[in-house]
């Protein structure tokens, strides 16, 4: 009994130390008050600043790059994570595909700063100019192997026998891969989607250094620079608020969506 009590009173403290900060943020994007903390009144103020065109023309572009550079992002290492789980779940050789394994967990392992001073090396060693599509190329290089990690497991449940079964029967490798293969590792394809796109969003160490000197920003990285003028904008309070109701939707839809499966596939 106290042991189910300690368990569940861990968690709850656990639960609280990770959404308190957003919780206050949030609270305190409904008062027009320039530090975090005083209350001056409710107010919609600042939401209705932070869309006012022309006031925050700087932040408002950030946020734009960061969801077409994420969206951009995910859709590609999606893409590529899937194909690149297809083909090491595929290797014949267990050694090859043991080592395959570990290189691709390489990258998630090792520590961001690493990875985004490589890059930036690597680009300042091929004489590219950074910008846009330097960043992209970036996301996409962290992204993709989060991506063949959450495809892989969908692929162990799957009964290897079905795609050859398709070929038996007449379709194509294409076809089948595409009737067979992928509406089976479908829901693994969207969590690396969703995962790749909120991973992207929420990069920082990659971005600060392969962003370039031409003005492009992210939001972290506005955030960054932001924060070493001595101050946060307040209208970013209402934007993370924003951001954070929005991921948070995403995962509750996600998981009733997975639950449902479930239970359709258990009454099946």
């Amino acid at each position: 009994m106290m042991k189910n009590f300690l368990a569940k009173a861990y968690i709850w403290v656990l639960l609280v130390l990770l959404y308190a900060p957003m919780i206050v943020i949030a609270i305190f994007s409904f008062t027009e008050a320039k530090v975090l903390g005083n209350w001056t009144g409710f107010s919609t103020g600042l939401y209705r600043s932070l869309f006012t065109s022309g006031q925050h023309e700087a932040l408002m572009s950030a946020v734009l790059n960061t969801l077409i550079i994420g969206l951009v992002a995910a859709i590609v290492s999606t893409a590529l994570g899937t194909v690149s789980a297809i083909g090491i779940y595929n290797l014949r050789n267990k050694r090859f595909k043991s080592a395959m394994n570990t290189m691709n967990n390489i990258p998630i392992l090792n520590a961001d700063i690493i990875t985004g001073v490589s890059l930036f090396l690597l680009f300042v060693s091929l004489g590219v100019t950074q910008g846009y599509v330097t960043l992209t190329l970036c996301h996409i290089t962290f992204c993709t192997p989060y991506v063949v990690l959450s495809v892989m497991p969908r692929l162990k449940q799957m009964n290897p026998n079905t795609f050859e079964a398709a070929l038996d029967l007449g379709a194509t490798p294409s076809q089948a891969l595409r009737k067979v293969i992928l509406p089976q590792i479908r829901s693994g394809m969207v969590s690396g989607f969703f995962l790749s796109f909120i991973l992207s969003i929420d990069d920082f160490e990659v971005s600060v250094f392969n962003v370039g000197t031409n003005g492009l920003q992210t939001l972290s990285t506005y955030i960054y620079a932001d924060s070493r003028k001595g101050g946060l904008t307040p209208e970013l309070r209402p934007m993370i608020t924003i951001v954070f109701v929005a991921v948070l939707a995403v995962l509750i839809i996600m998981n009733l969506r997975s639950k449902n499966n479930t239970q359709n596939n258990s009454l099946k």
